[in-house]
């Protein structure tokens, strides 16, 4: 059976055949269920929509049809973000998704975890995923849903805006291009629009030692340092070339290594 589903999947173009036939048959419920996730596969669905799940940061993150799925080069932007939390720290992941990088981070326990998303199928999702560990998760455009009660104390914003420029769009694999939202891919002429969005307001939300940390990529880094620099946060890069990730890190002027109460 595993042979067959391996070069079933092969023969679709699926290039790691192996571990996707691997992780459908752990899943499938029988026979029958194994069919027809195959079959949706080799149609071009996401993988992480056909199992209910994505791997992330050592952790299953449900991902439901039609909502943006966590790539592996966002654990830089959580990692990045880990190491700046302290105990009681305020985090708000900004245009959230399936909330992957807010669970991730309010696994680490003491700390209070917020996060938005303008997609309701993707609010619904981070909700699942987010609020059995005591977060919070709002529905609307960017701040706009934000209680009053975290402006100023938000110690680490964690931002994966939209960022592929829009002509680029067309030329994004199959799955993410038609089986993902379009607001969750475009950023606009430069892919920066949503990213100028959220530093234009983010002094109003952030705390006196806080972080605002975006995922981009490294065509864009130039340019978005200087968006960061144009903001009031002074920025620095981290980089990982094993996975394709490029983060900003901005601090308010100030702002030491760390981020929370003292």
């Amino acid at each position: 059976m595993r042979a067959d589903v391996i070069a079933t999947l092969r023969a679709a173009g699926c290039v790691f055949a192996e571990d996707e036939a691997d992780l459908l048959i752990s899943v499938a419920a029988g026979p029958d269920e194994l069919d027809e996730m195959v079959a949706r596969r080799v149609a071009g669905l996401p993988l992480e929509h056909i199992v209910g799940f994505a791997e992330f940061c050592g952790r299953r993150i449900a991902v439901d049809p039609g909502v943006f799925v966590p790539r592996r080069r966002t654990e830089l932007l959580v990692e990045e973000a880990a190491r700046l939390l302290r105990p009681g720290a305020v985090v708000l992941d900004m245009c959230c998704g399936s909330g992957a990088a807010a669970t991730v981070l309010a696994a680490h326990g003491g700390v209070e975890v917020h996060a938005a998303d303008i997609e309701p199928a993707a609010v619904a999702c981070a909700r699942r995923n987010l609020e059995p560990l005591g977060g919070h998760v709002y529905e609307g455009d960017l701040y706009e849903p934000l209680p009053d009660s975290l402006r100023g104390r938000v110690d680490v914003l964690v931002v994966n805006v939209p960022y592929v420029p829009t002509d680029a769009i067309a030329l994004m694999p199959p799955e993410a291009r038609l089986y993902e939202p379009a607001v969750a891919l475009d950023g606009g002429p430069d892919g920066l629009d949503i990213a100028r969005r959220v530093l234009s307001g983010a002094a109003d939300w952030l705390a006196p030692r806080g972080h605002l940390l975006l995922e981009t990529s490294d065509e864009q880094a130039d340019t978005a340092c200087a968006v960061f620099t144009a903001a009031g946060l002074t920025p620095q890069l981290a980089r990982c070339d094993e996975r394709g990730a490029v983060v900003v890190i901005g601090a308010r002027p100030g702002a030491d290594g760390a981020a929370g109460p003292a």
